[in-house]
């Protein structure tokens, strides 16, 4: 089994033939879309333009997927391979020309007074209903004459720079440790050891570190931020927040009933994390370098063999449709496994839909917990094969359900590691390391969505150094975790190492729907039995043309209804009971 990805299925380099081809046809298809944008004035029948226009916008999404898709995995791979950067550079320069051209077609066609009476005229129109009936909305935000294609352009330089900036610097700053240099996605893997002398050391050597590159990232996030607020200026919208519900196709009532309950149990986590602070032998709060401290008996390593066998057998007892997906992810190269310096921290899963095929990347160190990481990521990857029957533009799903069908997958693998461990130990330690993830998910991602927001509340008369942003997180850190934690021993320099302030605007509160969400689906997995999965790839289908109230709907779900979030609480609740109980024991 190969320790990294094969890309050769999109090209076997920038040179190779058939990426100059593509790039040939991605200059001329831009050139032409831009010269039917200017003619639509002249058209005489909106149909048949509408669907033109469409199809166009079809293959420039196929061609710059495949293209963009593959410099940024090879930068993913490795952040100093500066060909795929200029590459990238290049990619998106061309496409920010379409940018004028998108926002004519888009107010040319929601300004038809019969733009909804056209589509149920053409099979590829009502294919595009969901789409086409959030024009008309999404318009009013558009920016005039040249000002969208102004914006794409100074976005390259602006906001897309900050955020390769975050990338660089913190996947290639050394890291002193032990008498040695290593990298941060080693150092902050470290976390999951064994000994609690390595993980303060690892700790602090991740704490030190970032005096180094502060100051840049700093300016990173300043930048980006300021960005977010002139655009929702000059496009209307009442904040970032608001914005960020619009283009998720959510509801503010849906994300007030979720957070209102998920404030109600943050009681309930303190309540864990003070219990492992105890069995640990801390005094009052858990210091942030034990937050993930295995407990119980499940020291053992992992192979990526036994992983792939593993999760194979065990999705085939859900779907056999999932479990052939996963094999066939490990045997054909999918996954880049190992970190490695230049690398970039964490994971993702990347949808590469002209080949019906995904790519994922992890920093596989052997833990159980990085068993599950591969499941989560495989979830995302499986949720891309259910919406691949979509038509090119139908390929987008939004934040919030972006993250259903990978806790899912995660509720899959805890459950069944539970129920089969014997030892109480091993029993402790599962328990535990799925309330790590629930507290991660809850508490922090809670804190996250505070300090973002308190960012975006001081960023329009004040310009945020380290020292202060270092201040909010921390601040952010105790309003959500509480007394769980030892108030001096916090991370407040979670916003360095955290991609996700340096993308989309408020890409925190879906892990905490993701993670809510899937547990009820999961609910309702255990109630009904196999008559659910086909519901549940319905659901997965669904995702990318409707809103998500109406995606939870096809589970019979409400989304507004507080009662619904607190059940998926509860369930977490009722772990952090069990595992209070086996530690006393």
């Amino acid at each position: 089994m190969n320790s990294v990805w094969n890309l050769d299925v999109l090209y076997k380099g920038f040179e190779d033939e058939n990426y100059g081809k593509d790039m040939a046809r991605f200059q001329s298809l831009v050139e032409t879309f831009n010269t039917f944008a200017k003619n639509l004035s002249q058209c005489t029948d909106a149909k048949a333009a509408l669907v033109e226009g469409l199809t166009m916008e079809e293959e420039l999404h196929d061609l710059v997927g495949k293209m963009a898709g593959y410099a940024n995995l090879r930068q993913a791979a490795n952040t100093k391979d500066q060909e795929a950067g200029s590459k990238m550079g290049q990619i998106l320069g061309i496409y920010s020309g379409l940018a004028g051209a998108t926002a004519a077609f888009e107010k040319w066609a929601s300004n038809l007074p019969d733009l909804m009476e056209l589509v149920e005229q053409d099979e590829t129109l009502k294919s595009y209903k969901f789409l086409i009936s959030n024009l008309k909305e999404n318009s009013r935000h558009l920016l005039p004459g040249m000002g969208e294609e102004i914006m794409a352009k100074m976005e390259i330089s602006g906001s897309e720079a900050w955020s390769d900036l975050q990338s660089y610097v913190t996947s290639t700053v050394p890291v002193h440790y032990n008498g040695g240099v290593t990298n941060l996605s080693a150092i902050r893997n470290m976390a999951y050891d064994a000994d609690p002398q390595v993980r303060k050391a690892a700790y602090e050597a991740e704490i030190a570190c970032y005096k180094q590159i502060e100051a840049p990232v700093a300016f990173a996030l300043n930048s980006i931020k300021l960005e977010t607020l002139t655009d929702c200026q000059l496009r209307g919208h009442a904040s970032p927040l608001d914005r960020t519900l619009e283009k998720a196709h959510m509801e503010r009532a849906t994300l007030e009933a979720m957070l209102e309950a998920m404030q109600e149990y943050m009681p309930h986590f303190r309540r864990y994390l003070r219990a492992k602070a105890k069995a640990l032998g801390h005094e009052g709060g858990l210091p942030w370098y034990d937050l993930f401290a295995p407990m119980g008996g499940n020291s053992s390593k992992w192979t990526t063999q036994q992983t792939r066998d593993y999760l194979v057998n065990l999705f085939a007892g859900f779907d056999k449709e999932l479990s052939d997906m996963v094999a066939e992810a490990f045997d054909n190269e999918w996954i880049d496994f190992y970190p490695r310096d230049g690398k970039r921290g964490g994971a993702f899963c990347s949808s590469i839909r002209s080949i019906g095929q995904s790519r994922i990347l992890t920093n596989f160190d052997g833990t159980f917990s990085d068993v599950v990481t591969l499941a989560h990521e495989l979830g995302h990857a499986f949720h891309n094969r259910c919406i691949r029957d979509h038509r090119p533009l139908n390929h987008g799903y939004s934040m919030p359900v972006a993250e259903t069908a990978s806790t899912f997958n995660e509720c899959v693998v805890m459950a069944a590691a539970i129920q089969d461990a014997k030892d109480p130990g091993e029993k402790l330690a599962l328990i535990e390391s799925q309330l790590q993830d629930a507290t991660q998910i809850i508490c922090d991602i809670y804190s996250r969505f505070l300090f973002e927001k308190s960012v975006f509340e001081n960023r329009p008369t004040q310009f945020m150094h380290a020292d202060r942003l270092c201040q909010l997180m921390t601040e952010a850190q105790k309003q959500s975790y509480g007394e769980g934690l030892d108030e001096q021993v916090m991370h407040p320099y979670m916003w360095v190492c955290k991609s996700h302030y340096y993308g989309p605007t408020f890409y925190n509160f879906p892990y905490a729907f993701g993670g809510l969400f899937a547990r009820g689906l999961y609910a309702r997995y255990e109630q009904e039995g196999p008559s659910f999965v086909p519901k549940y790839k319905k659901l997965l289908y669904t995702t990318t043309i409707a809103n998500a109230e109406d995606v939870a709907k096809v589970a019979d779900i409400d989304l507004t209804d507080k009662n619904f979030w607190r059940g998926g609480l509860q369930m977490i609740v009722d772990q952090i009971d069990l595992f209070c109980s086996l530690i006393e024991e």
